[in-house]
């Protein structure tokens, strides 16, 4: 007789309990994935099996519930394709379903095993993003200010814009014997024009390249039917080599402006105009103005004006969107994008080793890992502020506690049997 049988049911009894254990111990261990046992009988040359053992202790990779906690550096992959990639110290690369983030000293996003989170970094200079994948710092400092106009390269709307503005048809013109502006040239008396010289005006704060205030003043004067003059003002300052800008509308309302499907084709532009000013300290302030929205009609005047630029502000917090994309927000309203947060897929999530920490590795088995952007090309998105609970389900794993129990005490009994007989074996006289 063998004991073998028992012997071995007994071993892979107490291996399972050891599974079941461990998820249970770690029910509430953010981004955590249950194992199961998976069990093989064993065959010798003879009919009669030799007992089971282990073929292998599978990771179940479903997802887990995701809980908002309201942290602004937790992250959850709200999708079962994707871990997050994370470094740590020596370089050594691992893989986590673990979001729980929070910068270090240094600014760097890290977990709390010290391992850094990974992602492609947007070099604010060049505007491109980093070749391989690098660890995700969050900016320090304030973010610079930008002057009013200065980014007409990149953005045709930078600068003063009227997104909406009618200008009075029933106004009427002011009498051309009132000389416009008519600014004071008493010592002491404000630089502004005489109200009796214009019919509207409109302020609005603009900025220098260093992120200073200043009131631009536009002054409307109605000249003709159709015809309006603006004059501008920044403080008491007026444009260097200032000329009158002269606006005109046509009988339907509108502003004149290039119309090459017009009969015949417009080719005069009174929408636009450029302003310069030299500012003390700072580089000079060249603010394109566009009224390509403005019309004139029989109604009250209104408008809505917009610009571009903005002081300085300090890092405030961050924010982390659906495809990974890391921002942050600064304290004058701004925002700056830092990079995006790469997530990893495999051809064999079974085969990761698990390596401890709530992490795995690469090993031949798994496969080489997929990178990508969150939300493109089959990878799960993110949600910030979230993160994935663990996905054991403690009422089965009771359940399963509870049957790996009898089958233990079954193959426990089922040795007690064999010693049974054999001593009654040893019993015959």
């Amino acid at each position: 007789m063998s004991f073998g049988q028992g012997l071995s049911g007994l071993k892979a009894a107490a291996q399972r309990i050891d599974v079941i254990g461990n998820n249970i111990a770690n029910s509430n261990t953010v981004g955590f994935k249950s194992s199961s046992v998976s069990f093989a009988d064993v065959y010798a040359s003879s009919r009669v099996g030799l007992g089971t053992q282990i073929a292998g202790v599978n990771q179940d990779f479903t997802v887990g519930n995701l809980s908002v906690t309201g942290g602004q550096f937790d992250i959850a992959i709200d999708g079962g394709t994707g871990l997050f990639r994370v470094v740590d110290s020596s370089g050594s690369v691992f893989f986590t379903r673990n979001g729980e983030f929070s910068p270090n000293k240094e600014g760097y996003l890290t977990n709390a095993q010290g391992h850094f989170l990974t992602g492609y970094v947007l070099n604010q200079e060049t505007g491109a993003y980093s070749l391989q994948p690098e660890p995700i710092r969050l900016p320090t400092g304030n973010i610079a200010p930008l002057a009013t106009g200065s980014n007409i390269e990149n953005n045709p709307e930078s600068g003063v814009l009227a997104r909406a503005m009618n200008l009075d048809a029933k106004a009427d013109p002011i009498d051309a014997t009132i000389v416009f502006p008519n600014l004071s040239t008493a010592p002491n008396a404000p630089k502004v024009p005489d109200p009796s010289s214009y019919n509207m005006s409109v302020p609005m704060t603009v900025y220098d390249s260093l992120g200073r205030e200043h009131q631009l003043t536009q002054y409307f004067r109605k000249t003709g039917e159709n015809e309006w003059s603006v004059f501008y003002q920044l403080g008491s300052e007026i444009p260097a080599d200032w000329q009158e800008h002269k606006i005109k509308f046509k009988s339907n309302g509108e502003i004149v402006k290039p119309d090459p499907d017009a009969t015949p084709p417009i080719t005069t532009d009174t929408s636009r105009t450029t302003l310069t000013f030299n500012i003390t300290g700072a580089e000079p302030l060249v603010i394109p103005v566009n009224y390509e929205e403005a019309t004139q009609f029989g109604g009250p005047f209104n408008y809505q004006f917009v610009q571009d630029g903005y002081p300085t502000g300090e890092y405030a917090s961050m924010g982390v969107s659906a495809d990974g994309t890391v921002v942050a927000n600064y304290t004058n309203g701004e925002m700056l994008e830092v990079g995006y947060i790469v997530l990893a897929d495999f051809p064999n999530m079974q085969g990761l080793s698990p390596v401890g920490g709530n992490a795995w590795a690469q090993s031949p088995d798994s496969g080489a890992p997929r990178l990508g952007r969150p939300g493109q090309n089959g990878l799960s998105n993110l949600m910030s502020q979230a993160l994935e609970e663990s996905n054991v389900d403690i009422s089965t794993e009771l359940v399963n506690m509870i049957i790996t129990q009898r089958t233990y005490q079954a193959n426990a009994q089922s040795i007690t049997t064999q010693s049974e007989m054999m001593q009654n074996l040893l019993n015959i006289r």
